[in-house]
């Protein structure tokens, strides 16, 4: 597989789990925590198959064959550690929210 196909995947999946996470916190915002949990539970699979992807190039490499960084492969590892750290934060806006909401009841 070559590589632009594996950046392609991890841009779709990571970016897909990016917008799960950011809706996670929208929802917690509006008192909604079970869809916020839910989301939270959707953007952890695409996550973890944006991650097995970019797995699968470290493991090439380390294998002895060449991974040619391109912009493309690039933008896929920022949008990699960009989801990781929209999870995060989502984890510690719903637990926010939580207190949050509580406190305004």
């Amino acid at each position: 597989m070559s590589n632009e196909i594996f950046a392609l995947k991890i841009i779709t999946e990571v970016g897909t789990a990016r917008s799960y996470f950011i809706e996670a916190i929208r929802s917690a915002k509006n008192n909604d925590f079970i869809a916020a949990h839910e989301q939270l539970e959707l953007g952890d699979k695409h996550y973890i198959a944006g991650h097995r992807e970019h797995t699968n190039l470290v493991v090439q490499e380390s294998r002895g064959e060449g991974i040619e960084m391109t912009l493309l492969l690039t933008h896929a590892q920022d949008l990699l550690m960009s989801a990781e750290a929209f999870k995060i934060l989502a984890t510690e806006f719903i637990d926010l929210y939580k207190l949050f909401h509580k406190g305004h009841q």
